[in-house]
This record gives structure tokens, sequence and C-alpha cells, in this order.
């Protein structure tokens, strides 16, 4: 059987749409709670191809719940998670919908900003797949002040674990008194890895924030808010990896906000119904 670019392990695939994680994914299949195209599964290695086969857990099927996308501006001292064994702070404290939305890529603890959460499968796959090759932009605050050679090393690719790292782009764009702000963008998401690379030319990052994920920009979304994407946003996104712009079921919602803060419509402006702003957790 041949396989086709978007077949991924079964237990991917159910951890990609919030089923469970990947061990728990793989615990189901093993008690023949899962099945694909009406079939049980029970083997851990099975390729499946979530765009054209039914797969359901428990009789339930993946897509059976609308789509959600979620922008979250993530604050530092939360693990980008769906739980964590110690008890310690999970994105998900801070969104919580009845969808079953899972965190799309790595942000790690000490850093902040743009983090993505949604349960569509195809594009969770394909941000986080580096074949797809998405950028990613970050503002780095730096320790000190890196002259221009270890910054044309940066271009020129580090390497980290045995490979260089690519980045597309690297632009100074402030100074404080504790170093230099940088403009760093890459497509890869290998973890820790704009902190690795910064250290590994002597520069340790003191701060790190993401501000884009492909089209989709942070703006002034405060630390700890979260909003649904637009419908144009969706479709901007879905656009950027090579997949269909709209989907059937998603919520993907246009607003009339201003400052990304929640702040009512201006007088003429009509809000759509069902429209959230932006989210605070009380």
């Amino acid at each position: 059987m041949s396989v086709t670019m978007t077949e991924q392990r079964l237990q991917r695939v159910l951890a990609a749409h919030g089923v469970a994680s990947r061990r728990k994914a793989e615990e189901l299949i093993l008690a023949g709670r899962v099945t694909v195209d009406g079939v049980v599964v029970r083997e851990l290695g099975r390729k499946v191809d979530p765009e054209r086969q039914e797969i359901c857990v428990d009789g339930k099927p993946l897509h059976s719940e609308p789509r959600r996308y979620i922008v979250l501006h993530k604050p530092v001292g939360y693990i980008t998670t769906t739980a964590d064994e110690y008890g310690r702070k999970t994105v998900l404290d801070l969104v919580q919908v009845p969808e079953r939305v899972v965190p799309v890529g790595r942000l790690d603890r000490d850093s902040s900003g743009l983090l993505l959460l949604t349960n569509d499968g195809d594009l969770i796959y394909r941000i986080t797949h580096p074949r797809y090759e998405l950028e990613k932009e970050y503002e780095v605050l730096v320790d000190g002040f890196p002259p221009p050679e270890v910054e044309e090393a940066l271009r020129r690719g580090v390497p980290i674990d045995g490979r260089p790292v690519q980045i597309r782009r690297l632009e100074a764009i402030r100074v404080e008194p504790q170093g230099t702000v940088y403009r760093v963008v890459i497509h890869e998401g290998r973890n820790r890895i704009i902190r690795r690379v910064f250290e590994r030319v002597g520069y340790p990052v003191l701060r790190l924030q993401r501000v884009r994920v492909g089209p989709l920009r942070l703006g002034d979304l405060p630390p700890g808010r979260w909003r649904d994407l637009t419908a144009s946003e969706v479709a901007a996104l879905r656009r950027a990896v090579g997949l269909p712009e709209f989907l059937e079921g998603a919520v993907g919602r246009e607003r009339k906000t201003r400052g990304g803060r929640g702040m009512p419509a201006r007088r003429g402006d009509r809000r759509p119904s069902g429209v959230r702003k932006e989210h605070r957790r009380r």
C-alpha cells in the first residue's frame, strides 16, 4: 500500500486531535477502542490518513465537534502542554473551552507570546512538520552586545546536535540596558532552539517572546488573554501550509474590537452575534 503525504501514525493523529496524550492514545488503541473506517485497529504503528479515513474513538468520530482556532498570549510561567504530572500551571488553565483544543508547537515555560490552540489535526500536523517551513518570528533579548562577527555566524548557521540552525532573518531592533533585542525568524521547531543557539555563541537569552506564526500576529493581545481567530485568519493560516482555506464547522469569527483588549465596539459598529471578546480566566 502506498503512503500519502498526509498519512501519520494513528497515535499521533489521536494526540493531535486532543483525544489524549501520545502514551494514552497508545493505550486506547491497544484496548480496541479505536476504529478506522469501521474496523478496530490495535496496531500502534498503523498509518492513517485523517483527511480521507473516518477515525473513531469509542464510536465517536474525531471531527464530530466544530473546529476551534484560538490565539493565546502565553505568559511566562506556564507549561505548553495539556496536563502536567507535577501540577504546574499549563496553558489550558488559561483557555477553558468545550472543544478539545491542544497547543500547536513548543513555547517553553520561560518564554511568552503567541500560542495557537486548535482541534484541527491537519493544521497542527502541517504547522509543526518542518517540511512545510512555516515561519515563526520572535523578539529576543540577549545578555550583552554581540559584535558583527557573531551576528554573521548566527546568520550562516550555528550547529546544534550536529546540524546547523537556519535563521532566516536576524535583525537588531533596539538596545536595552541589559543587552540587545533581536528580531529572529526561523521555521524549525526544535526544543528551546533559539536559546540554545545564542547560548552556543556566548550570549544567553534573557527574554523571548513569539510575535508571529506564519501570517498570524500576536498584536497587542495582553498576556494571559486569548481570542478566537477570525475566519480570514483561519483561511490565511491554512493557506500558508497548503490546506483548503475554509472548513465546514470551523469556529472562526470576525469581530469588532479595539486594540485587542476586548474594548466595546464603537458606536455604529455592530458585533456579530456569538462573538467573544478577548478572554481572561477568572
